[in-house]
């Protein structure tokens, strides 16, 4: 396999580490191959949608998902370096409520998958950061959701001092006791 898959503290959540080659002209590396993906994760997935995003240092992008058409994610940085963030939103689930943060940079060329079900958010811990992913389903306005980035009952340590800079949405997102759940 070109793919290394590291699991996480949440079972479905995990960490792909790309098999990379490198000399003194550069490197090489396949940032995606379905058959591999596949089998690492254990699922047939099928990607609609790509997204590409810019952050400044100390911006917060989440906790964000989708109630109806929810979104699995292939999260990548290629430029820079975020504290990428998992939650667990299913009620049946025995990590409900629970979070894993993996730190993501175009150096370490980690990449991170989170399943439908869970809510997303990442925090720039460089200058800036360029992040990449891939969704299973497209973005739908009606059915996005928040929950708020600092909520005590799910206790993030988002490694950082100070307060972050977040979108309106995201700083008046409900708690996750008030908060639309997946069952």
């Amino acid at each position: 396999m070109v793919i290394k898959v590291v699991d996480t503290a949440l079972a479905d959540v995990k960490i792909i580490e790309p098999a990379v080659y490198g000399d003194a002209r550069g490197f090489f590396f396949e940032s995606f191959n379905s058959r591999e993906f596949e089998q690492a994760i254990g699922r047939s997935v099928e990607f609609v949608q790509d997204n590409h995003s810019r952050s400044s240092h100390g911006v917060l992008r989440g906790l964000h998902y989708q109630i109806r058409h929810p979104q699995g994610k292939l999260v990548r940085v290629v430029l820079g370096e975020v504290l990428d963030v998992a939650v667990d939103l299913r009620k049946s689930s025995a990590t409900f409520g629970r979070w894993v943060g993996v730190r993501l940079s175009a150096e370490n060329k980690r990449q991170l998958w989170v399943p439908e079900g869970f809510a997303h958010g990442f925090l720039v811990l460089s200058d800036h950061a360029e992040f990449l992913y891939k969704t299973t389903d497209y973005w739908y306005r009606d059915h996005e959701r928040s929950v708020l980035w600092n909520d005590p009952a799910i206790g993030i340590d988002w490694q950082f001092s100070g307060t972050p800079l977040l979108a309106e949405k995201d700083a008046r997102a409900p708690l996750l006791a008030d908060a639309d759940l997946f069952e």
